[in-house]
């Protein structure tokens, strides 16, 4: 067992249980014996202008370690930076290499999604030229459940809640007035929809759940939309749709371009999307003749650390815990994974695979779960996703608010 400083990072976007797979590293590490566990400001590109934290100088003590836990966002800041092929630009890999040398850095762990992985899987290749004996280890992260390899994603659990809550208070106060009246609720997902999923959860006794669900894994086209609502319409007044911000026309157009004259890109050529709810809520609104609210949940969906998922917030510690155990018995280029061994009772076990086999690549829901015309999704989705959101973990409150755990 190899021991030595640690640096961690977190990219991409944020989560509200990102920090508890922060603190899974973070005790790991110093209770194994690790001298220092040093936190990257701004992931990789502000490691690369040498902004690092000491976490000791943080994390203090054992209500410092929940206080984080419960902290929503990324406690050390995010970033999305892609880094480039060291066969093309090798100055990028020297300057990190002799920053973490610097630092004597032994482990290195990063906390992130697909993009991420990549990160890690180019870093233990480099390495491996070099010679270098650091251990690049990935901990999973996303709320859109998208990578591949593992059966879910730490932060997709919480923020499933949040969307299933949420759905049912909509749908509560919808109901509320008897004149006719839409609802189109957009969740965020680029190209999979496991998040707009969740929605269906909020159906039980109280509860019809969404009466259409559109997903960026099938075609989005607009006649067919109106001839659904107009299905739903014989049968009753209030209508709750659920829409991936993803979805697309049979041309490949994202719905949500069509009001907007252009859309900024990140540095991974990811277009930034919003507003598909708006959208169809006025051009539904003006087809039918009928009242039509677009709803837009945006950043609440990952933040929402007052509604978090124990099960997940849990799950999440332990991502990074096994990161820990991994890097300290050699292992290198590989990110930590959840294998379910059943639905009901709920069990599970942690492994890893390669970092290579996650990076880019994007995990989407099953075209058997997607029924009724592309419009809802299945039992069995429900049966997978349910046992996520079990359990709660209430904030610190202070002054009748949550507190949370933060750098200056």
């Amino acid at each position: 067992m190899q021991l030595g400083n640690v640096i961690v990072g977190q990219s991409g976007g944020p989560t509200s249980v990102i920090n508890s797979s922060l603190v899974g590293v973070f005790k790991t590490a110093k209770d194994a014996g690790c001298a220092h566990v040093y936190g990257m400001r701004h992931g990789i590109e502000g490691l690369l202008s040498e902004q690092y934290v000491d976490m000791s100088e943080y994390v203090r003590n054992d209500l410092d370690i929940e206080l984080l836990k419960r902290t929503p966002s990324s406690f050390l800041g995010t970033c999305r930076y892609k880094l480039p092929d060291f066969k093309k630009d090798e100055d990028t890999y020297k300057k990190i290499f002799e920053i973490l040398k610097k630092l004597d850095i032994k482990h290195f762990f990063y906390i992130g999604g697909n993009d991420s992985m990549d990160t890690i899987d180019k870093l233990s290749k480099y390495a491996e030229i070099i010679k270098s004996d650091i251990t690049f280890i990935g901990v999973p992260k996303t709320i859109d459940n998208d990578l591949a390899m593992t059966d879910h994603t730490p932060g997709y659990g919480s923020a499933a809640k949040y969307i299933a809550s949420a759905m049912k208070e909509i749908i509560r106060d919808a109901n509320t007035y008897p004149n006719e009246s839409i609802n189109i609720v957009e969740i965020m997902g680029r190209d999979a929809g496991w998040l707009t999923c969740a929605s269906t959860l909020s159906r039980s006794e109280d509860c019809m759940g969404p009466d259409i669900i559109c997903l960026p894994e099938t075609v989005f086209d607009f006649n067919q939309f109106i001839n659904k609502i107009n299905e739903i319409r014989k049968e009753k007044k209030i209508i709750t749709i659920a829409v991936s911000e993803g979805i697309k026309t049979a041309n490949g157009k994202y719905v949500c371009e069509e009001n907007r004259q252009s859309m900024h890109e990140d540095a991974f050529g990811h277009k930034t999307l919003g507003g598909t709810a708006l959208y169809l809520a006025d051009a539904v609104g003006a087809e039918l003749g009928i009242k039509s609210r677009g709803i837009v949940f945006s950043t609440l969906q990952r933040c929402a650390s007052h509604l978090v998922s124990r099960r997940d917030i849990t799950e999440a510690f332990t991502a990074g815990a096994d990161g820990v155990q991994l890097a300290l018995q050699g292992g290198t280029g590989k990110m930590i994974i959840f294998e379910r061994i059943s639905n009901n009772p709920y069990q599970l076990k942690t492994a890893s695979c390669p970092a290579s086999a996650v990076a880019n690549v994007e995990k989407r829901v099953p075209s058997e779960w997607i029924i009724n015309d592309n419009s809802y999704v299945s039992k069995e989705f429900s049966d997978y996703a349910r046992p996520l959101i079990i359990g709660e973990l209430s904030p610190f409150m202070v002054d009748g608010l949550p507190r949370h755990l933060f750098i200056d």
